[in-house]
């Protein structure tokens, strides 16, 4: 029987493509399917005032390593500000968690999703853009915020309202 070892995977700031999601840019490092499934690595540059609103996902664990500037992460357990140097896990089970850049300067995080699929809903959602572009944040009104529940809903998230967190 042949031992068979799996390549290294790699990507080059060529292959990386730029999605504005929610106003902020998420580019794909490494997806699902480079991955068996297993992870997801998406780099994240966060403007001032950007940031996903309250959401959940019950079935993946979710980590943030803060690259550069500040976020400050509110969950149903409380509020933390993840400085430079700062990791964050969102344990699997669905706590309902959010954050923001409440900065004037760009935050940049890392984040890892274990298994994948996350990254599948944000190149669903999101837009293409040229690295160093942000598109404003899309009106959160009620028909998109709907559009935008139905959509998550079959990536295994739940979105909740903008003030769900307080």
């Amino acid at each position: 029987m042949e031992d068979t070892k799996a390549a290294p995977i790699t990507t080059s700031a060529q292959e990386v493509q730029t999605i504005s999601v929610v106003g902020d840019n998420y580019s794909i490092l490494v997806s699902g399917d480079q991955t068996g499934r297993a992870f997801a690595t998406i780099d994240m540059l966060i403007p001032p005032n950007g940031g996903p609103g309250p959401h959940s996902h019950a079935n993946f664990h979710e980590t943030f390593y803060v690259i550069d500037g500040e976020i400050e992460v509110k969950s149903e357990a409380g509020t933390y500000t993840a400085a430079k140097g700062s990791y964050v896990v969102i344990p699997k089970g669905g706590i309902v968690h959010s954050f923001k850049n409440k900065t004037e300067n760009i935050a940049h995080i890392l984040c890892t999703v274990i298994p994948s699929g996350l990254e599948e809903m944000f190149m669903a959602i999101g837009k293409p853009v040229a690295t160093g572009t942000f598109l404003p944040p899309p009106v959160m009104d009620e028909e998109v915020i709907k559009k935008m529940q139905v959509m998550a809903a079959g990536y295994g998230q739940k979105l909740y309202p903008p003030d769900f967190l307080g």
